[in-house]
């Protein structure tokens, strides 16, 4: 399809490190039924200074990449209104407090990324891009435009590696290997790990990021 080559082109050109496609059966977007999973890499090196705790460098990397996410995403929104398709961004880094905090965005930006075929998902439950593993940020733009898609089914490539688990402070990772059936909640514990954050990590950034999962994966500097 003409358009999504375009745009996929555009989009790579704006900076983007990797973009995919797919049709999703669930989400309220109503006809916007087709998602554009934008992926953008994290700095290796920034990454790699994070020890026992994240660094000031990485909070504001982190923040700084989620801001040029967003960008991507209206860019990607703008291209297809102006092809005559209507579109619906999720952003990068957004919860939505909705019947009770549940650190929930709208719309998971790990599924339509592996629903695209651009990587899977750890025992982390952070999603592993194919190519540049955990160091990677996701955005998603839903639009009614009709790309073409496959029929994708992502597997686990953790094996018997637990070194997410180990590391992680605050225990919030359950060490259960992800299949496509997965739901986070059998993986990961995010109020452990948000609750750990805030009291220990108060003085970088809040206590709103740790990265300590990125940093201990195997597949982080692939």
């Amino acid at each position: 399809m003409k358009i999504q080559e375009e745009l996929k082109a555009y989009l790579l050109n704006e900076g983007a490190s990797d973009v995919g496609f797919c049709k999703i059966d669930d989400g309220d977007f109503g006809e916007c039924r087709y998602a554009v999973s934008i992926v953008v890499r994290l700095s290796n090196a920034i990454i790699d200074e994070i020890g026992a705790e994240p660094t000031h460098t990485y909070f504001n990397h982190y923040r700084s990449v989620n801001a040029f996410i967003d960008s991507l995403l209206l860019k990607a929104g703008m291209f297809l209104q102006k092809a005559g398709y209507k579109y619906i961004t999720v952003a990068a880094s957004q919860s939505i407090n909705k019947d009770g905090w549940n650190y929930n965005g709208r719309y998971s930006h790990k599924k339509t990324a592996t629903l695209s075929g651009l990587g899977t998902i750890g025992k982390s439950s952070l999603f592993i891009h194919k190519d540049f593993g955990t160091s990677v940020r996701l955005g998603t733009v839903f639009t009614d435009c009709p790309f073409d898609v496959a029929d994708v089914k992502p597997i686990s490539i953790c094996g018997s590696c637990s070194k997410c688990v180990k590391a992680c402070p605050s225990g919030a990772i359950k060490g259960t290997e992800w299949t496509i059936d997965s739901q986070r909640d059998d993986m990961f514990d995010p109020e452990k790990c948000s609750q750990y954050m805030k009291t220990h990590f108060q003085k970088i950034g809040r206590g709103a990021v740790c990265g300590i999962c990125i940093k201990v994966c195997p597949h982080h500097s692939d």
